[in-house]
């Protein structure tokens, strides 16, 4: 079964996404995708969400 890991991100910074995509990478999960909540008033990303994946097996 295919199981669903949503990472939010509040500082969108290329360091603190590697991190968050090492950090889970590492622990098993597959990176999926990338989204980003934009502010109307600025160009820069207010948050992102990173989306991973896993294999699963049920019981």
């Amino acid at each position: 079964m295919l199981t669903y890991k949503v990472v939010e991100i509040g500082t969108v910074t290329e360091d603190v996404i590697e991190e968050a995509l090492n950090e889970w990478t590492a622990k098993g999960w597959r990176f999926d995708g990338m989204q980003f909540a934009m502010r109307e008033a600025s160009r820069r990303p207010s948050m992102a969400f990173l989306i991973f994946t896993r294999e699963v097996e049920e019981a």
